[in-house]
């Protein structure tokens, strides 16, 4: 895939584009999205979703990340129309996030006008900085060290606010981290019928898998087959959870 770098974002443009997408990682691995995500974010491409990912560096104020991040996309956006390299006026958005990035797009969701066809969530996780950062535990007691906004005020403003009304949200059955069963209450709350849920196998990483492309020798032997049981068995979640986001963005498509 043809990566291009665009006012600091990291975009994929696929010959016949159907829609785009907006993608947020993990808050330490956020800072390369076009490398720690590559697979999943190719094999969205692929299948003819514009992939706009947008790095950050984790701080203490999401609430400001979150507006960075939408500038930043806003911006390259408007670019790739300016320029015509992004000739259809419009295509549908969707926000795809994975654990921090998830809540970065809820609190875009919830706090600006943003329009969105749909947000895929993966991995959801709302911690309390002293949770999410084991250093917090060792530094003075008598600091107010918290997230900004903090994870109930987050809850507070997805419940109240949140617009995106179209959602799926995805969780890892080995997934100690994952914190979507609140978050799933909330959106089916607010909008019923609209929030899908699923539960695949995998854990916390499954997302930033990478494809080993394994081949045979010629004459096959004890560890092409060890190599292809490992490739099957490692990456048959990272391809299940393709399946089920391609079935959810297009589920009229024949494959």
């Amino acid at each position: 895939m043809d990566w291009k770098e665009i006012r600091g974002n990291w975009v994929i443009i696929p010959r016949h584009p159907i829609g785009i997408i907006h993608f947020l990682g993990g808050a330490f691995v956020a800072t390369a999205p076009h490398l720690t995500y590559r697979w999943l974010l190719e094999q969205l491409a692929a299948k003819g979703y514009v992939i706009i990912a947008t790095p950050f560096v984790n701080t203490l104020d999401h609430l400001a990340i979150a507006e960075s991040v939408l500038l930043n996309f806003d911006r390259t956006l408007e670019r790739l129309h300016y320029s015509g390299e992004l000739r259809k006026l419009y295509l549908p958005i969707y926000g795809l996030g994975h654990s921090m990035g998830c809540k970065l797009h809820l609190l875009i969701g919830s706090l600006f006008p943003v329009e969105r066809a749909g947000n895929i969530l993966i991995s959801f996780n709302n911690y309390t900085a002293k949770d999410a950062i084991p250093l917090v535990e060792q530094l003075n007691s008598t600091l107010a060290i918290e997230f900004t906004p903090t994870p109930l005020e987050t809850n507070q403003l997805v419940q109240e606010r949140y617009h995106i009304r179209r959602n799926l949200l995805i969780k890892f059955s080995n997934d100690n981290l994952d914190q979507s069963a609140i978050l799933t209450k909330i959106l089916q709350n607010r909008f019923p019928e609209m929030v899908t849920a699923q539960t695949l196998s995998g854990n916390h990483t499954t997302p930033l898998g990478q494809e080993i492309k394994w081949q045979p020798g010629t004459s096959f032997t004890p560890l092409d087959a060890l190599g292809q049981w490992f490739k099957q068995e490692v990456y048959r979640d990272l391809h299940q959870l393709e399946k089920v986001m391609f079935f959810w963005l297009n589920p009229l498509a024949s494959s």
